[in-house]
């Protein structure tokens, strides 16, 4: 079974709208994993418009299924990483500023750089995955900066999908069947739904994980969290 952790961004950007404590982010943390989910997964940016560093520190010692935190290794990220020492930590290219994540690294040119953050994380007992597109050469490029795992960038492919275009799949499929060969973990994530998610789940061979935030928490609205929760459970079997 490919195990779902739950992106709680979101929550976040809602408590910060009122400026207190509601929705409260540690319960809705602790709720996500008593209804089935296998992580928490949180994305603090530079502006903490969403989550915020102490978020970080505060969720660290409620999250017992998976702590998962993405963001760009600038120093800060790096120094609260290793305060917390989540199990996993998914390194993405965010440029300042942006609203959401919009591409994956280039992993031939970000080589060196890449080892080295890697490499520091990876002695502090924290495993590593790399933001990529499914691009066969940035494929190769991740295993050799060492990392443990990629996360394929499934914007294009939920795009194409939402279009009726289930071809879309098929750069996702070669780039997973070499991620396998060259023995990289598979984690997957952006705007993956209960509309597609099987799909996809089907068509990526040894697909370890998948962060799903933005979409998860959309539907829960109509449906509630522990039903969504639950309901992507069962598509990820």
């Amino acid at each position: 079974m490919t195990k779902l952790s739950v992106n709680i961004n979101k929550i976040a950007t809602l408590r910060n709208a009122r400026g207190g404590n509601v929705p409260d982010l540690l319960q809705v943390a602790k709720d996500i994993q008593k209804f089935g989910a296998q992580g928490i997964t949180i994305h603090p940016r530079p502006d903490e418009r969403h989550i915020r560093y102490q978020d970080a520190r505060d969720l660290r010692p409620i999250v017992y299924t998976e702590f998962n935190i993405e963001g760009n290794p600038q120093h800060n990220f790096i120094d609260l990483v290793l305060e917390c020492k989540p199990e996993q930590v998914t390194l993405v290219p965010d440029a300042i500023g942006a609203i959401t994540s919009s591409a994956g690294w280039d992993t031939i040119k970000n080589q060196s750089y890449l080892t080295e953050v890697i490499q520091e994380f990876q002695r502090n007992g924290i495993r590593t995955s790399i933001f990529v597109d499914p691009i066969l050469e940035m494929i190769e490029g991740a295993q050799k900066t060492g990392t443990d795992r990629i996360e394929l960038y499934t914007e294009a492919f939920a795009h194409q999908y939402g279009l009726g275009n289930h071809s879309a799949i098929e750069p996702y499929t070669k780039a997973s069947v070499l991620a396998n060969d060259l023995g990289l973990g598979i984690n997957a994530g952006h705007d993956l739904s209960l509309d597609n998610i099987k799909f996809f789940k089907e068509n990526i061979p040894g697909l370890l994980e998948v962060s799903i935030g933005h979409a998860l928490i959309s539907e829960a609205l109509y449906l509630g969290l522990d039903n969504v929760v639950n309901m992507y459970l069962q598509k990820l079997k």
